[in-house]
């Protein structure tokens, strides 16, 4: 039996499979020991164990049309060699950043600056060597002739039918993954769904044509291209209300994303009891301006979508997510940068979920983010997260430690994640009782919700008690739908409506989510009926902080100008007025929920209103995928450095600012005598009167959310 393993060794093919064998053996072990995939079920196990071995043999394939035997063995052995120093350098770049390098960063010097540099030394395992002896010990038994040369060359008929077969494997590959995970390469929010699916190398050869297609789209943009965007943007400018313009000037800026939150959940009782009581408060506050008919307005990004309108008043993409397709490398002028350079604001995002989720690790810097506080920098483990990251009133809470810290004024973001699809919950942490539909989703619906409510009335008491209310106006806003289409009619009866009369008009109008400006302290809040989406929520910030939006490349306007443009555009193309609601050409009238009998006044009024909103995707749609900002230098805006911005050791370096500024420190913590505030905060959360443990590194799986649901209920994130 040995005899006839080393016979086969001696022999070209034998060597070939040797090395795919012992390549396949270290990739899955970086798989395992290395990577978060998060495999959520058998398939996705079983894809992630074969996944390198169809694209391993076609690489190491290539050997095979090489006849001379020299040739052959080390031209082998070199694609192995290069093979594994992609796999170690991810293995590297991940241990720091939780992501994968893509080519933009091989290629590009202040990329590689930032994932291979002298810190990579500490990054360095102990173990490291078992990715590297196999290639010592082939070439060394090669050398020393202990594996006979064969020379006897492969005949081109084999080879080609290895590389078919290869490709073949592949394909099936890609059909089964793309069967558990719908629109796989269309729609991709995180680099780790591609490796766990189609392995390393497919998703370095993904990544490679996915840039050189945008490269080439940008190669091909001309500044001139611009100028159409200006004319726009500049003609669609609404002037600042004078009486609102500045009233929060110099104050801390709070973002709270409420995930999947509708608006039908504001002021909403479940068997007599309300569903967010807190923010149902904040929502009729004198201190509050609230929005009953605001949008949301993302596609296939969802989520990132969300972020991308607020931080910047541009449109995600027709299909796939901006952050995920275009955010490493894009020129954004965003809230970070614009609030630094204008008014020398600090800021952070605080989110418990993976950094490399949406890409955010790097979209963020290009923004110009001072800070991430993901997933690394929280205890996320056993029941203090769920499939998307730590619970909110744990995100909260132990947030308190980074956000004291800070030097005011600041502009921060809080990314919840607890009231996400599939809206589950452990026993321990509701006791809220909810409706009894044949829907789990939208029992768990209701749940949820109250419990984000009940976060942010546990953060709102640390902002009074620590002083910060007072100088604050705090942000809230929902993301996109929690509750799918094919859910409503089912939600129809407790929202009060029939289902048998459900139409695509009451989906449409589902599609509110809310948004409240809050300025503790201050009177004159309302309720508006004013029609705006989240393309509107940059310009209405910067105004109230005092800042002229007018030198800025935005779509959105005011929505407290008396010009505010109140046509409210869906990704889809269609849209909202505060008269109509335009759905694949269907025109309804929102005063009555029918289709309308259609006028030529009608019928003019919606063509101009279509034509603006056709226009206006269009025109956001070639900024971004031709990253024309580029071109575009506003007064006083410099562009954002990606490469100064790094998100290890936030903390430390928040406390080195402030040792440097001394006494003058701005930070909560410096100003309440160079004492911690975190003993200020009060939570009823269960799972923070546990042990905790000593890792504090990534222990979050994202689950696949189309692996256990219908497509119609799928995506949610």
């Amino acid at each position: 039996m040995l005899k006839q393993l080393r016979q086969r060794l001696n022999t070209r093919m034998g060597f070939f499979w040797l090395l795919i064998i012992l390549f396949w053996a270290k990739t899955v072990f970086a798989y395992l020991t290395e990577f978060s995939l998060g495999a959520s079920d058998v398939l996705q196990v079983f894809l992630m164990l074969v996944n390198p071995i169809a694209i391993t043999v076609l690489l190491f394939g290539l050997a095979l049309y090489i006849r001379k035997t020299g040739f052959f063995y080390y031209i082998l052995l070199l694609i192995d060699t290069l093979d594994t120093v992609l796999l170690y350098a991810n293995v590297i770049y991940y241990r720091e950043f939780t992501d994968f390098m893509t080519v933009s960063t091989v290629t590009g010097y202040s990329k590689v600056s930032q994932g291979l540099t002298g810190s990579s030394i500490a990054l360095v395992n102990w173990y490291d060597w078992l990715y590297w002896i196999d290639i010592v010990a082939m070439l060394a038994l090669y050398i020393f002739k202990r594996i006979k040369h064969d020379d006897r060359p492969i005949r081109r008929r084999k080879a080609f039918a290895y590389t078919s077969v290869a490709l073949a494997g592949f394909g099936l590959n890609l059909t089964l993954a793309e069967a558990n995970r719908p629109q796989l390469l269309t729609r991709t929010f995180d680099n780790n769904y591609i490796v766990k699916y189609l392995g390393l190398d497919a998703f370095t050869i993904y990544d490679g044509v996915k840039d050189e297609r945008t490269n080439h789209q940008r190669a091909s943009a001309k500044k001139s291209e611009l100028d159409t965007v200006e004319d726009f943007t500049k003609s669609h400018y609404a002037s600042p209300n004078s009486k609102m313009y500045g009233i929060a000037k110099g104050k801390n800026v709070i973002v709270i994303h409420l995930e999947s939150f509708q608006q039908f959940l504001i002021d909403k009782k479940i068997n007599g009891k309300e569903v967010t009581p807190f923010l149902n408060k904040l929502y009729h506050s004198q201190s509050t301006y609230a929005f009953k008919n605001f949008f949301h307005q993302v596609g296939q990004g969802k989520t990132s979508d969300a972020e991308n309108m607020l931080e910047t008043s541009t449109y995600g993409l027709a299909t796939g997510s901006l952050f995920a397709q275009l955010g490493s490398d894009n020129t954004f002028q965003a809230a970070p940068a614009i609030l630094k350079q204008r008014s020398k604001y600090s800021s952070a995002v605080f989110h418990g979920n993976v950094a490399s989720f949406w890409n955010r690790n790097n979209t963020y810097k290009n923004m110009g983010y001072q800070y991430f506080f993901d997933a690394s920098y929280f205890d996320t483990t056993g029941d203090k997260s769920t499939g998307y990251g730590l619970k909110d009133k744990l995100l909260f809470k132990d947030s308190i430690k980074y956000l004291q810290r800070l030097q005011q004024p600041f502009y921060v973001k809080y990314i919840t994640v607890t009231n996400h699809f599939p809206f589950t919950m452990d026993k321990e942490d509701t006791t809220f009782k909810t409706t009894d539909t044949s829907d789990s989703a939208i029992n768990g619906y209701f749940q949820t919700a109250h419990y984000l409510d009940q976060s942010i009335k546990e953060f709102y008491a640390y902002l009074k008690k620590s002083g910060l209310l007072k100088n604050s106006m705090i942000v809230l806003y929902g993301d996109h739908y929690g509750l799918s289409n094919s859910e409503n009619t089912t939600l129809a009866p407790i929202l009060g409506k029939s289902a048998k009369n459900w139409t695509s008009y009451d989906n449409a109008q589902l599609q509110r989510v809310p948004f409240m400006i809050n300025m503790p302290g201050t009177k004159g809040g309302k309720v508006e009926s004013t029609y705006g989406g989240e393309i509107d929520v940059l310009p209405t910030i910067l105004h109230l902080l005092g800042i002229s939006s007018k030198r800025y490349v935005q779509f959105g306007t005011d929505l407290f100008s008396k010009q505010h443009d109140q046509v409210v555009a869906f990704r889809n193309r269609d849209f909202v007025t505060p008269k109509y609601t335009v759905l694949s050409g269907k025109v309804y009238s929102n005063s009555t929920g029918e289709e309308v009998e259609m006028t030529d006044s009608i019928q003019k009024v919606i063509d101009k209103d279509q034509k603006k909103v056709n226009k206006e995707l269009s025109l956001s749609d070639s900024l971004n995928s031709k990253n024309l900002l580029r071109f575009y230098h506003p007064k006083d805006f410099k562009k954002v450095d990606a490469a100064k911005y790094n998100y290890a050791d936030g903390l430390q370096k928040e406390i080195k600012i402030e040792n440097a500024l001394k006494k003058a420190s701005t930070s909560l913590y410096s100003k309440n005598g160079d004492k911690s505030t975190t003993s200020l905060y009060k939570t009823d959360a269960p799972e923070a009167s546990h042990k905790k443990t000593n890792s504090t590194r990534i222990q979050i799986t994202n689950p696949d959310d189309t692996s256990t649901t219908s497509s119609s209920s799928s995506s949610k994130k």
